[in-house]
């Protein structure tokens, strides 16, 4: 599985600092022992631990209930995502009142279905409009939807009802999490406040380094003015109030066709495949390697961002050997600021164009 925070988690200690003292650190970890835990037996006892300590600290029963229907949702899309997790996904967000007859109804369909064409899978909030189009186009087997319980009716597309890759969640937040952790792309079509607030939230995470650099495409039908009315309120009151940064434009790009936006997304992953953090190294995995003069090209090019000694061409680091099905896979390693994450999108634009 790959880590959607490019391995920041695995940088956190493992062993648990604050104990709840010697016997019951006994006890739980007999506990997970005879469960039969053998997975990472120490995250489940630390799991154990903050529940018991949640019970000590008196905390109210809406509290206790929260974190435990939160829980309880991120463990069921886990489990459902699991057997799928060798497969790129993408996801498409979009009004679920754009009509079947509209431009950009049409254009969610075949942009989904030329998606699965090339092999990714499709991820969508699994309601109606923009999220029926991809679903129809992507077909039910190929499909996941992430669905969210509303005080009013509101039932899945006819695609994913009643499909087992189909999740709903009770709290938004849980929702949210899982469309970033499992999505390699993002595709936003026209769309409400929920298309802003998806769009919003995967920018904040790749510009603040929380979460892997995806490509994340707007996609704006011929004639359409929503996405270029979207960036000139980026330009014109973002960017010229020093809110944002010129770099931060590089973590999308506007297109004006399904084909355009299906372009740019396995561009992406032409060479590039992956990323992790080890400590303060940046492991950039790639499909192949790159010739001496690509490696010198690409340190010339982007010595602005990193810190100290050079990028360098190797094979997996040790650190990775919890990511058999990929350990063959050449590495670039750098050093760099963690800052300034457009300058990232380049770096993999660059290494695609190698």
């Amino acid at each position: 599985m790959e880590d959607f925070t490019t391995g920041i988690t695995h940088d956190q200690p493992v062993r648990r600092q604050a104990t709840l003292g010697a016997d019951w650190d006994a006890r739980i970890r007999q506990l997970v022992a005879d469960f039969g835990a053998e997975k990472s037996p120490e995250l489940v006892e630390e799991m154990i631990m903050t529940a018991l300590k949640m019970a000590r600290d008196g905390m109210g029963t809406a509290d206790l209930k929260l974190m435990n229907r939160s829980l309880k949702e991120m463990r069921y899309a886990a489990k459902v995502f699991a057997g799928y997790r060798q497969v790129r996904k993408v996801c498409v967000f979009g009004s679920a009142r754009t009509p079947e007859t509209s431009a950009d109804f049409l254009a969610a369909e075949e942009f989904a279905r030329e998606m699965v064409a090339n092999d990714f899978m499709v991820i969508t909030g699994g309601g109606d409009g923009i999220m029926g189009a991809a679903q129809r186009g992507a077909g039910r087997e190929r499909s996941f939807g992430l669905n969210i319980r509303l005080p009013f009716e509101q039932r899945a597309n006819e695609t994913i009802h009643g499909d087992p890759k189909l999740v709903n969640f009770n709290y938004f937040f849980t929702r949210k999490l899982n469309f970033v952790k499992e999505t390699h792309a993002l595709a936003l079509f026209p769309g409400g406040f929920g298309t802003m607030d998806e769009g919003f939230e995967v920018l904040t995470l790749m510009q603040t380094g929380k979460a892997r650099i995806i490509p994340l495409v707007l996609v704006e039908r011929a004639g359409g003015t929503y996405w270029e009315t979207w960036m000139k309120f980026l330009t014109d009151d973002l960017f010229k109030s020093g809110y944002i940064g010129a770099e931060d434009f590089k973590l999308f790009k506007i297109v004006h066709t399904p084909a355009e936006a299906v372009a740019e997304i396995l561009q992406f992953y032409k060479v590039y495949h992956s990323a992790r953090w080890v400590g303060d190294q940046l492991v950039l995995r790639l499909t192949r390697r790159l010739d001496d003069a690509a490696v010198t090209e690409l340190n010339e090019q982007f010595s602005d961002i990193v810190r100290s000694g050079k990028i360098g061409q190797t094979t997996a680091l040790r650190q990775e050997k919890n990511e058999p099905e990929i350990w063959s896979l050449p590495r670039l390693i750098l050093q760099p600021h963690r800052k300034s994450f457009g300058r990232f999108r380049e770096l993999i634009d660059a290494v695609n164009l190698s």
